[in-house]
């Protein structure tokens, strides 16, 4: 079975993420047939609308498959770098589709899933989501303009999310401008059939209700507080000194690398003022580098490999690294740089 299905209902282009039993992890095969599809269909004057969501009931799409970059990072392969430069490029042709894109942010929307969903035009969640950019827990980065979409979040909330790395809900993610609206997971099959015949804006207009309250938006006084500061070590110590949900917050990016915390923070910080075409290629430079560094292959190890949860990071503190470690993750990479945003915005 193909490990992402394509077909047409009516006049809806529907795309099935299918590795139900991998909560449809994305594989390369399925970034290049989604790229080669996407394309095809925005030439197509018989598709008006475009639908992506996952197949089973577990979500969309749990992020890339990272069995397959530890294996690459073992084998010193290249493998990895091409997966996300095609990846890349089409989380920025999502971005600036020219028909509606609805995505079925249902279930787990983790990583690479949120780079297929919360860049298209019409997102929506429900009550059984959980998103959000985990990369600090395996000692990586958010990328698939990760970084760029939570640093427009209201006041530091992106900052919280990405630092701490929390599965967010339904609620939480219309907070973070992440999604557009919130429709009960029961409704999203009439929600799909309706799309086949109805513009995106009045299918969606018959489903969506108004969402439960989002607990993040309830946090913003303590966020704002914390995060503002632009060092890590301060945030961590501010945090602390807050108490209660704060001090859990610190607490919890405490058990992140370290490495992986300063360079998020720094990411945040460089992205604001960026396309996001120029914030892809950022996350990819930043991304090569933790794919020679240590704690990336050894964060995927303690989660994923052994599950024995006990990373060892290198350097095993916030105060080990420096600001000229951090600097040289977002160093030029000469010819291997991604160059998107100087030749992609005519492709489509």
């Amino acid at each position: 079975m193909a490990e992402v299905l394509f077909e047409k209902r009516g006049h809806l282009g529907v795309i099935t993420l299918n590795r139900p039993q991998a909560v449809n992890a994305l594989t390369a095969g399925m970034v290049h047939a989604m790229l080669e599809q996407l394309t095809a269909w925005a030439e197509d004057d018989a598709v008006k609308t475009v639908l992506v969501h996952g197949a089973g009931d577990r979500g969309l799409c749990a992020g890339g498959d990272i069995v397959a970059i530890y294996d690459d990072i073992l084998r010193r392969g290249d493998r990895t770098a091409d997966f996300w430069a095609a990846e890349y490029r089409l989380n920025s042709l999502i971005a600036r589709y020219p028909k509606p894109y609805v995505a079925f942010m249902d279930g787990l929307v983790l990583g690479g899933g949120v780079g297929i969903s919360a860049h298209g035009s019409v997102r929506v969640v429900t009550e059984r989501t959980r998103t959000g950019m985990p990369e600090t827990t395996i000692g990586f980065v958010p990328d698939v303009g990760g970084t760029l979409l939570l640093s427009r979040s209201p006041g530091e909330s992106g900052t919280h999310a990405a630092l701490t790395g929390a599965h967010l809900s339904g609620a939480d993610a219309l907070f973070l401008g992440l999604a557009d609206h919130f429709v009960p997971s029961e409704s999203l099959p009439a929600l799909a059939e309706a799309l086949e015949s109805s513009t995106a804006e009045a299918a969606v207009g018959r489903f969506a209700q108004e969402p439960p309250a989002s607990a993040l938006s309830g946090q913003r006084k303590w966020i704002d507080d914390a995060y503002a500061s632009d060092d890590a070590e301060e945030i961590v110590a501010r945090l602390r000194n807050a108490g209660g949900e704060a001090a859990s917050a610190a607490e919890t990016i405490g058990a992140k690398s370290p490495t992986a915390v300063k360079v998020t923070l720094e990411s945040l910080r460089r992205v604001k003022g960026l396309s996001l075409d120029e914030a892809l290629e950022q996350e990819y430079r930043v991304g090569v580098r933790c794919l020679a560094g240590p704690d990336f292959r050894e964060g995927i190890r303690a989660q994923v490999v052994d599950k024995d949860r006990n990373p060892q990071w290198k350097p095993a503190s916030l105060a080990e690294v420096s600001p000229a470690a951090v600097e040289g993750f977002f160093a030029p990479l000469g010819d291997r740089e991604l160059k998107l945003h100087s030749k992609e915005s005519d492709h489509v």
